[in-house]
């Protein structure tokens, strides 16, 4: 069987039969741009061309930032890592009962389509599509894609 992958770097799409680097424990890197670790989805994903990928550990703190995330948020990688990811970008999910970023942290869950307001360092509004991935390694964490609105 087939697992999908994602580049939260470059966007690189990929599928392999094994999880890991050859017989070892690490995490798959990206072949096309050589980042350390990959996200797998559980079907194949397209993320628009303009999307920012955002990488998160258990926590919600960013620790990588991938393309598009300049683009949208004017935040370059030394002002955003480390940092808690709601505080950094100030999603406001719209209609939301519970944070989509809490839940998908807690529960392990995906979170698609969900229309947010982002307000990178307090800067104007932007509308987007959030897209949430859990990371399904022992670390945790979770993969955001946000997709500007046109």
């Amino acid at each position: 069987m087939a697992h999908h992958f994602i580049c939260p770097n470059c966007g690189n799409r990929s599928a392999a039969t094994d999880r890991n680097a050859g017989f070892r424990t690490e995490p798959k890197g990206c072949s096309e741009c050589g980042f350390g670790f990959l996200f797998e989805l559980l079907d194949d994903y397209y993320p628009a061309p303009d999307a920012a990928f955002f990488v998160c550990d258990r926590g919600g703190r960013v620790l990588a930032c991938g393309r598009g995330a300049f683009e949208l948020t004017g935040l370059d990688d030394e002002r955003v890592i480390g940092r808690p990811v709601a505080d950094v970008l100030g999603l406001n999910f719209e209609g939301e009962q519970a944070d989509p970023v809490d839940t998908v942290l807690e529960w392990g869950v995906r979170a698609l389509d969900r229309p947010v307001e982002v307000r990178a360092e307090n800067d104007l509004p932007a509308r987007a599509t959030a897209d949430l991935f859990p990371a399904y390694d022992d670390d945790g964490g979770l993969l955001l894609v946000l997709t500007p609105d046109k």
